[in-house]
C-alpha cells in the first residue's frame, strides 16, 4: 500500500514493536502512552527463541541480547527441589541462545531508544478523548487538545484495552481465573543458569536476568480475587511459600523483605474470537489475546502480532485485506498460547486436570519454532 500515517496508541512492548515494525516499512509513526513517566515494573521477563528470531527482524538483536541472560534449557523440578527433566530448547537464531531472561526496564530501554531512532515521535502523557473513523481516515482527538488525521489506528494498549472498547464495545472482557503470580528480583544463585520451573500447586520458578541477578515468581490461588495492602506485600509473598518444600527456594524466601519491589497481579485472560479490527482501527497483543504467564508467551505474541501487521500492512492492496490477513496469520497460534497456558493454570488451582510442565514446554517450544 501506499505510504500510511499510523498512530499506535500505547508505549509499552507491543506498541514499541509495532512502531520499529512499521518504520521500517516506511510509515510514518506516531505513538501515544498515557503515563507521563512511560514507566515499566523491575522485575524481569522470560523470552524464547521465537522473540529472539523477532528482534532479528526487527534488527535490534545484539542490543536485546546484551541487555539480558541467554540460556539453553528449561530444568523442570518437583516440589522437593530434585531435577526430573532438563528440557534442550529448539534455537531459532544461529549462534544465539534459545532464551532470554531479561528485566523488564532493561528491555523497554532497547526498544524505546530503537522506536525513537527510527523516527516515530512519541508522546507521554496522552490519551485519545475522541476518534471518529469516516472510511476515508480516522480524525483522533487527544486528551491534551491536539488532534491528528491517520489511515490507521493500532490498539496496542493492553488488558483492559480503551481502543477495544471503543471500536468493539459488544466484546467481552478480561476473566480472572483464579489463580495470581508474585515476583521479586532477587541476587542470582550460581545454579540458576536456565528457567528453574517448580510443578505442584504452588507453581514456582526461578529466571536469570543478568550475571547478578535473577527473579522469583510464584503462581498462587486466590479465589477470592484479594487485593493486599502495600505494607504487607512481602510478609504475605512469604506466606505464599510456607508450603515450599525444596531447601533452595525455602533460603530464597527469607530474602523477599520489601514491600516496594514485590509484583503482584492477579491473573486474567483474554481472547477475541470475532474481528480483530472495526474499519480503519486494529487491535494487536493483550488488547485481543491476552495470556497467563504460565508459558512466558504473552509478549512473545505482542511482537510477532507487529510484525505480521507491519507485513500485512506493507504488501495488501486494501486496509481490509491487511487486517484480514494479519487475523488469519496469527489467530491459531494465539488461541493456542491463551488456552494451553490457562490449562496450566486451572490444573494448579484444581479447577481441571493437572498438567505436566515438561510435556506442555516441549509442545508450546514446537508450536512458537514454527514460521511466524
Amino acid at each position: 500500500m501506499k505510504a500510511l500515517k499510523i498512530l499506535v496508541v500505547g508505549g509499552g512492548i507491543g506498541g514499541l514493536t509495532s512502531a520499529i515494525a512499521l518504520r521500517r516499512e516506511g510509515f510514518a509513526v506516531d505513538v501515544i502512552e498515557r503515563d507521563p513517566t512511560w514507566s515499566v515494573y523491575g522485575v524481569g521477563i522470560i523470552q524464547q527463541g521465537n522473540v529472539i528470531r523477532a528482534m532479528k527482524d526487527l534488527g535490534i538483536l545484539d542490543d536485546y541480547i546484551g541487555a539480558g541472560f541467554g540460556f539453553d534449557h528449561v530444568d523442570v523440578h518437583i516440589p522437593t527441589g530434585q531435577r526430573v527433566a532438563h528440557i534442550p530448547t529448539p534455537k531459532l537464531v544461529e549462534g544465539y541462545p534459545s532464551n532470554v531472561g531479561i528485566g523488564r526496564k532493561a528491555l523497554h530501554k532497547v526498544l524505546g531508544d530503537r522506536a525513537k531512532a527510527s523516527g516515530a515521535d512519541i508522546r507521554l502523557g496522552v490519551t485519545i478523548a475522541d476518534l471518529t473513523d469516516d472510511g476515508a481516515g480516522v480524525d483522533v482527538v487527544f486528551s491534551d487538545g491536539t488532534s491528528g488525521r491517520y489511515d490507521v489506528v493500532i490498539g496496542a494498549d493492553g488488558l483492559y484495552s480503551t481502543t477495544r472498547a471503543q471500536i468493539l464495545p459488544d466484546a467481552p472482557g478480561p476473566k480472572f481465573t483464579g489463580q495470581g503470580v508474585w515476583r521479586y528480583n532477587l541476587e542470582r544463585t550460581p545454579g540458576v543458569t536456565d528457567l528453574c520451573a517448580y510443578e505442584g500447586p504452588i507453581g514456582i520458578g526461578l529466571v536469570p536476568l543478568s550475571d547478578s541477578l535473577m527473579y522469583i515468581f510464584v503462581t498462587s490461588p486466590e479465589p477470592d480475587n484479594p487485593r493486599y495492602p502495600h505494607d504487607a506485600l512481602a510478609s504475605t509473598f512469604r506466606s505464599k511459600l510456607d508450603r515450599a518444600i525444596s531447601p533452595d527456594i525455602l533460603a530464597l524466601k527469607e530474602q523477599i523483605t520489601v514491600d516496594d519491589d514485590v509484583v503482584y497481579k492477579p491473573l486474567e485472560w483474554i481472547f477475541l474470537e470475532g474481528d480483530w479490527h472495526r474499519g480503519r482501527v486494529v487491535l494487536l497483543g493483550d488488547a485481543v489475546h491476552a495470556t497467563t504467564p504460565h508459558l512466558g508467551q504473552g509478549a512473545g505474541m505482542a511482537i510477532e502480532d507487529s510484525i505480521v501487521l507491519a507485513q500485512e500492512l506493507a504488501r495488501a492492496d486494501s486496509l481490509e485485506d491487511a487486517f484480514t490477513a494479519y487475523r488469519t496469520r496469527r489467530y491459531d497460534r494465539c488461541k493456542y498460547i491463551v488456552e494451553a497456558s490457562r490449562a496450566i493454570c486451572e490444573g494448579q488451582i484444581g479447577t481441571g486436570p493437572i498438567v505436566e510442565n515438561a510435556r506442555a514446554t516441549q509442545e508450546m517450544f514446537r508450536v512458537v519454532a514454527q514460521p511466524i
